[in-house]
């Protein structure tokens, strides 16, 4: 029989953490890459003509969302800090281990949230609805949606798919249902694997209680849902780069598939051969190929849709 993980007040491997950088710990930062799906819908709209105005509010927006969803952040490790120290890594986090005192991070959660809504209202009414929107849902998730079986995965996912409707309502754009459907299945996608990461990492290390969720999931079962959303997001991006409106206007779409397909086949060999995969953020920062893979899909996608490939093209064929 396992001997029980210590307590971070027991056994702390790390130094004890100035108040403010505890508290931007626990805003989580590196999370802050999701949001980034803010600025699909300036980017695959490079074709049309965007005033200066339109990337300034969207950089506002990225901005915005960083602080709503740090908000939330807070408030879900203030409700989960008692199980988060019977977590092997997340008892590490600055409000379970006591590097964060409670009344400091509920009081930063009702400065940054009133911040956060007040502003996004102010850059764009309908921007504001999505962000409260989004808002309320995650608050949703913290109290009550995930601790329901695929609902919890399916809320997770509406969240991307607010984040980047909240990009178009920033610039004025038509909603492409293409960029809901992709954004949707990547979603799931990760969330599944992340599912799948967090009930391997509990089964390895013989703890119990620290996520009652993972014990309605399996990991047979989870693989099979996983193999279903990453067929449909791999057909649903296809389909998008050979059938929709913006592939009838850019014909070298296409071309970024392949890095989408690598994208998603190198995230299941890390989850499966490194063991990776509870932290998406981790991933996409700190593995070298699949940071390189983003930057050349983000560049090669600018350029088609930016209608600066076709001469790059017939430039290269002389």
């Amino acid at each position: 029989m396992k001997e029980p993980l210590p307590t971070p007040l027991e056994d702390r491997p790390h130094k004890r953490r100035p108040v403010p950088l505890a508290l931007l710990v626990a805003m989580r930062p590196k999370q802050w890459t999701k949001n980034l799906l803010v600025l699909a819908g300036l980017l695959f709209t490079l074709d049309q003509h965007h005033p200066i105005g339109d990337f300034r509010l969207v950089g506002l927006g990225f901005l915005l969302f960083c602080l709503l969803s740090s908000v939330v952040y807070l408030i879900n490790d203030l409700v989960d800090r008692e199980s988060d120290r019977r977590h092997p890594r997340k008892r590490r986090r600055p409000i379970a281990c006591g590097d964060l005192p409670p009344n400091i991070a509920v009081g930063a959660a009702i400065a940054f949230g009133l911040i956060g809504i007040v502003g996004s209202v102010l850059l764009n009414p309908m921007f504001g609805a999505v962000a409260i929107l989004y808002f309320l849902m995650t608050l949703g998730y913290s109290f009550y949606f995930k601790h329901i079986v695929i609902i919890d995965v399916l809320v997770l996912a509406a969240g991307f798919v607010l984040r980047a409707i909240a990009g178009v309502a920033l610039i004025h754009a038509a909603l492409s249902t293409w960029l809901i459907l992709c954004t949707l299945m990547l979603a799931l996608f990760l969330g599944l694997s992340k599912r799948r990461a967090e009930l391997i990492a509990m089964e390895m290390s013989g703890t119990v209680g620290t996520r009652r969720i993972l014990d309605e999931y399996t990991s047979g079962m989870l693989d099979q849902m996983i193999v279903i959303v990453t067929s449909t997001c791999l057909m649903s991006y296809s389909l998008y780069t050979v059938e929709s409106q913006a592939a009838t206007r850019h014909h070298y779409l296409m071309v970024t598939i392949p890095f989408v397909i690598y994208g998603i086949f190198r995230y299941l060999y890390l989850m499966h051969r490194h063991m990776l995969g509870e932290s998406p953020d981790a991933i996409i920062l700190e593995d070298r190929p699949t940071l390189i893979n983003i930057a050349l899909w983000g560049v090669t996608t600018a350029l088609i849709v930016s209608h600066s490939f076709d001469p790059l093209l017939a430039h290269l064929s002389h």
